[in-house]
């Protein structure tokens, strides 16, 4: 059995095996490096959702130039991905640094991000960096995803599942 204790931020982890204790780990995160991560986080979102606004043709072009180009056009026209894309970005990108529907606003970005890294950075294998910026911010979003930072009383979470 795993329990899993909450209080405020921290989380106390427990790992029983046939009533014995085997591990005992406790995570604490400070409700200000969350909320920093949250707002920093945010920035990049709110500033390609305007790019994507105000610069439609060029990002447009950026997207015909992707080696991986079909894998976007797939879900439609390039004009009408860029602009959804933006508008998509602005909102839950101000959800997020609102810490509004947190958890949601996360899921939908990770969602619009997925594809951008797919089309734009997967295929260009000489420039890593881009591609590994995406995956850390998709790490951020699954940071806000997994965790909920919205319960402020003590609960305790008992699972079934043996092992982590």
């Amino acid at each position: 059995m795993i329990e899993v204790t909450r209080g405020g931020v921290g989380c106390r982890l427990r790992l029983w095996h046939r009533n014995k204790q085997l591990l005992m780990h406790q995570l604490t995160v400070s409700n200000t490096s969350v909320r920093i991560l949250r707002i920093f986080l945010s920035g990049i979102f709110l500033v390609a959702g305007a790019n994507h606004l105000l610069h439609v043709d060029q990002t447009v072009a950026r997207m015909q130039q992707a080696s991986l180009k079909n894998f976007a056009l797939y879900f439609g026209e390039p004009d009408w991905l860029v602009i959804l894309s933006g508008v998509v970005m602005l909102a839950a990108g101000l959800s997020l640094l609102a810490g509004f529907f947190t958890r949601w606003a996360a899921l939908v970005l990770l969602l619009v991000l997925i594809p951008i890294t797919i089309t734009v950075q997967v295929g260009q294998m000489t420039t890593l960096g881009p591609l590994f910026k995406n995956v850390a911010i998709a790490g951020g979003l699954l940071f806000f995803i997994l965790n909920d930072f919205t319960t402020q009383t003590n609960e305790t979470i008992h699972s079934r599942t043996p092992a982590l």
